[in-house]
């Protein structure tokens, strides 16, 4: 992997529906924010966060990282990060979309979605995570928990939260038994260009139905290049994902 063909751009915003102040949350003692950035730092040797808050940028210099003040009126994490990435300054090749609320990101994820760009025709990648046989229909049917059709390319078909695909005739307490499905993890890379590009775009039909923003991209016509991950980590959308967040990074360190 080479590195300086890619910057890593966390996107943190202060004012979140259901968890505000949520990139400044500590879990063991250290900041949300500052956990995501250290374990981007193991892979990217350049990474900075890009924030509208000035406590958020505060908390990052504090802790010796770097950060981007960006506008307040972006509506995804995605705008925000271009404007970081065009304000850097720094010109490299690929941006990797770290998400803010992914405090155990693992190194080798980040890894996975950069090597997907060593064939020239990359766009876009993402990662994936199958469920496996011991997850349960709750699982599998949770709409906060986008799942992905693939084809024989590693190319995203759709993304969506229902379940897809349909096992027509099969009783659904056999679905995870008889078919592979795969779970979205929300990180991503982009070619530079694709990025300035999928900023432009109008929102479409599917992406406004689904509020998923990568079917805005399929339905441009664009490639989302997917790879697959068997670590399972633990996004923060709520105060009362902290409590799983603790003891996950207490099983962790053990």
């Amino acid at each position: 992997m080479n590195k300086e063909k890619f910057v890593g751009i966390i996107p943190a915003r202060y004012a979140s529906t259901r968890f505000p102040g949520k990139p400044l949350a500590s879990i063991g003692g250290k900041l949300m924010i500052q956990r995501v950035y250290e374990q981007a730092s193991k892979v990217l040797d350049l990474v900075y966060v890009a924030t509208d808050d000035q406590r958020i940028y505060d908390a990052v210099v504090g802790f010796g990282g770097k950060a981007i003040m960006t506008s307040d009126k972006h509506k995804s994490g995605t705008d925000r990060i271009c404007e970081a990435y065009e304000k850097s300054g720094c010109n490299r090749e690929v941006v990797v979309n770290i998400q803010g609320d992914e405090p155990f990101i693992m190194p080798s994820q980040i890894s996975t979605v950069c090597d997907l760009f060593d064939s020239p025709d990359t766009q876009i990648a993402t990662l994936v995570k199958p469920f496996s046989a011991n997850d349960s229909i709750a699982d599998l049917e949770n709409p906060n928990s986008p799942k992905v059709v693939i084809d024989g390319a590693n190319n995203a078909v759709y993304f969506s939260r229902s379940v897809i695909p349909y096992l027509r005739g099969v009783e659904k307490s056999e679905w995870l038994k008889r078919h592979t499905f795969f779970k979205h993890i929300g990180l991503y890379a982009y070619k530079a260009e694709v990025l300035k590009q999928v900023t432009k775009m109008p929102q479409s039909t599917n992406e406004i139905c689904e509020s998923l923003e990568q079917l805005r991209w399929i339905d441009n016509g664009l490639k989302i290049k997917v790879g697959q991950t068997e670590t399972q980590t633990i996004g923060i959308d709520t105060p009362e994902d902290m409590a799983k967040a603790e003891e996950f990074l207490k099983s962790i360190e053990k």
